[in-house]
């Protein structure tokens, strides 16, 4: 593991951790992308994962929102599907679909056959950790990766799924083809994680995008030790860790167990979950993170100022209700069609609340 950077002030690293920090500290999901117009020209000369293994690409792409809405953190510009491109799965990220899979995973035959992430395969991603960390100051970086079950989802079913028919079926008429492949996924996960880890970054994120789609009963039976192992692994950096996916408000506590005795743990709660109910849902010590409606930001401000004031508000009583700490975020990421302006007053309110 490299040396950690010392960014004592920071107030999104105190809030995670459990300390009290100086501001409600705020970031986005997604803040990096297509609501700003400086990405849409970057990306107009660069398709979505030629942009992803691009050290320098990277590096100003996730400065954009830093420089522009002064956000309290910055997180990593990638996609949850690089690991498996790097490790040489066949697939590409079609504009309009999301990640489409070459072939899909769905036998033991295809499991075995799954190649395992060696660090120099994701070298780009190591150097855009280290130019980041080197012009961020004292912002702190977020690294991040797919969690294994979305990652297999994505693998299983070819591409994007509504009801993700085939993962499910997999998951519970074949359970020994599927715990390996998750064990595989997890495997993959680790690594890309440890690259960005030793590269530098200050804290990680793990996306279980699609885990709200599966009962408590199947994601403690076949989600939870492979998501545990993640987190496990990356315990000994010592920095903060956050679980999130969309629609878990019945897997909340599951998935801050997942986090283990990390020294900093945070769950993220979307929208629909009130951050005082999330917090006697998870595992005491745990920090909040969310969780304001993405769409509230087509509103007007009035109806922003007010949500994001009810946010906050919620926020102080999940403290009171025994979160560890709240940092201020959408309940999922930034709409390609939102105002940025709007963004970034968002940003100062909430620095002002």
């Amino acid at each position: 593991m490299s040396i950690r950077r010392a960014l004592p002030e920071s107030p999104y690293l105190a809030a995670a951790s459990g300390r009290k920090p100086s501001r409600t500290p705020v970031w986005f999901m997604r803040q990096a992308g297509r609501s700003l117009p400086e990405y849409r020209a970057l990306r107009a000369q660069h398709r979505m994962l030629e942009a992803c293994f691009d050290a320098e690409l990277v590096c100003e792409i996730t400065l954009q929102p830093v420089r522009r809405h002064k956000v309290d953190a910055a997180i990593l510009f990638s996609d949850i599907v690089v690991p498996l491109r790097g490790a040489g799965i066949d697939l590409d990220i079609v504009p309009d679909v999301g990640p489409v899979i070459a072939e899909p995973v769905r036998t033991a035959g295809d499991v075995a056959a799954l190649p395992r992430l060696q660090p120099e395969q994701v070298a780009p991603v190591a150097r855009a950790v280290q130019l980041l960390v080197a012009e961020l100051g004292d912002v702190p970086l977020i690294g991040f990766a797919g969690a294994p079950f979305t990652l297999a989802s994505y693998l299983v079913e070819g591409g994007p799924s509504k009801h993700h028919e085939r993962t499910k079926a997999l998951m519970l008429g074949d359970p020994q083809t599927w715990h390996a492949l998750m064990s595989a996924l997890t495997d993959i996960t680790i690594a890309f994680l440890k690259v960005q880890v030793d590269a530098g970054v200050d804290a990680i994120q793990v996306f279980d995008s699609w885990a709200g789609t599966l009962s408590l009963a199947d994601y403690r039976a076949s989600v939870l030790p492979h998501s545990e192992r993640v987190f496990a692994e990356l315990a000994q950096a010592g920095i903060p860790m956050t679980h999130f996916g969309v629609g878990t408000a019945e897997l909340l506590g599951a998935m801050s167990e997942a986090l283990g005795p990390a020294p900093a743990r945070v769950v993220g709660v979307d929208w629909r979950t009130a951050l005082s109910d999330a917090a006697t849902r998870v595992l005491p010590g745990t920090a909040l993170q969310g969780n304001l409606d993405p769409v509230v930001l087509f509103a007007g401000w009035e109806v922003i100022e007010r949500s994001a004031r009810a946010v906050v508000e919620d926020g102080r009583r999940a403290l009171d209700a025994g979160a560890a700490g709240h940092v201020f975020n959408l309940g999922h990421g930034v709409l390609p069609g939102t105002d940025p302006d709007l963004v970034t007053e968002l940003v100062t309110l909430v620095h002002s609340l």
